[in-house]
């Protein structure tokens, strides 16, 4: 392989490439690609993607995703974060395992492959911004510029650490402000509506909500309380009760039929949603990109945490990429440059032995 990915990861851990703050990571992915032959490189805002040459209008379009901004370090790193230093196996550094790996892997095979006519799908490579925070400069303005000039993706193999096994599905986020209203009153004397016991009434509504759907992949929807402010002092009955609900959702509903659902479930509180775009993902089993995989050998699981799989709601997606995901947002993260080895290989052979 001709191009240095190596030195490339190097560089890209060494420059800050914070979410949102990702201007120079870009920079460094346009002109890489360019150097390396890949035509008509174009960019969105810190979005950088490109198209295998020869592009048949008829045949389905695979995009090639993963992105390269990154959380800010923790507190708790002993090494330099943007020092991409090699011991032995590992190379350390911000971004080096989220996901800068799978970056880099998912280039070199779009390199590899972007010239070769007989494949069944054309291939588009598109290194992503503001995934961390699924922000307005991230996929959410990405995929509406694609659609714009006619380049809406079929699928998309999302590139994110999971040991190089296929996540074919992750739960959507609601994240719900919720209050009970009450009437004030004094704690000696019986007066007021106590708003605390209207909440804890909801509360309990909230954990034992059992919608009639259940998805077949995610089972069902889950609901935790997970933060209650409520009251002013010791004798003063409450009059108003705010608590926060974390919402994981499934393709059983949609967020928008979820926050419904949850609405008809209290009695006294109201429900507002602080988004509802976080969407859960769900691939066929009998998916090409899924039958693909596991005809290499890898093992299907539903993955615990989110990606930008979740606003490519509509879109089969498949996440697979090297690294593990529990080094990921830790102090001193690395990757093992043998998994990148690997991961382009394993990229090269699914998508050559796509069946569409």
């Amino acid at each position: 392989m001709s191009a240095d990915y190596i030195s490339l990861l190097q560089k890209l851990i060494s420059t800050r490439s914070f979410s949102r703050e990702e201007a120079g990571t870009a920079d460094i992915w346009e002109k890489w690609l360019k150097e390396n032959g890949a035509s008509d490189v174009k960019r969105l805002h810190n979005n950088v993607y490109a198209l295998s040459r020869n592009f048949d209008p008829y045949k389905p379009i695979l995009m090639l995703n993963s992105h390269h901004d990154t959380v800010r370090p923790s507190s708790s790193y002993t090494r330099n974060p943007f020092s991409p230093d090699i011991e032995g196996d590992k190379l350390y550094g911000l971004g080096s395992n989220d996901a800068g790996a799978s970056g880099v892997a998912l280039a070199m095979a779009f390199l590899a492959l972007k010239d070769e006519s007989s494949l069944p799908v054309n291939l588009m490579l598109a290194i992503t911004a503001a995934e961390e925070v699924m922000g307005e400069f991230g996929m959410r303005s990405f995929l509406p510029h694609l659609a714009e000039n006619g380049l809406t993706p079929d699928m998309v193999l999302v590139g994110e650490p999971t040991g190089m096994q296929a996540a074919i599905a992750e739960r959507g986020l609601l994240v719900l402000d919720c209050v009970a209203k009450g009437k004030a009153g004094h704690a000696a004397r019986d007066e007021g509506i106590n708003a605390l016991y209207r909440a804890m009434e909801d509360i309990d509504r909230l954990r034992n909500f059992a919608p009639e759907k259940t998805s077949e992949i995610l089972g069902p929807i889950k609901v935790s309380i997970t933060m209650i402010n409520c009251g002013t002092q010791h004798n003063v009955v409450p009059d108003k009760c705010s608590y926060t609900a974390d919402i994981r959702t499934t393709d059983a509903y949609s967020n928008e039929e979820t926050v419904e659902l949850l609405r008809q479930c209290v009695k006294w509180s109201e429900l507002t949603p602080r988004s509802t775009r976080v969407h859960a993902s769900v691939i066929d089993s009998e998916h090409p990109l899924v039958k693909a995989a596991t005809a290499l050998g890898k093992t299907p699981f539903i993955s615990p945490t989110t990606s930008d799989m979740a606003l490519m709601h509509g879109i089969p997606s498949l996440k697979m990429g090297p690294g593990e995901s529990s080094r990921s947002h830790s102090a001193d993260e690395y990757v093992c440059i043998s998994e990148i080895s690997d991961a382009i290989d394993t990229y090269i052979q699914l998508i050559k032995t796509l069946k569409c």
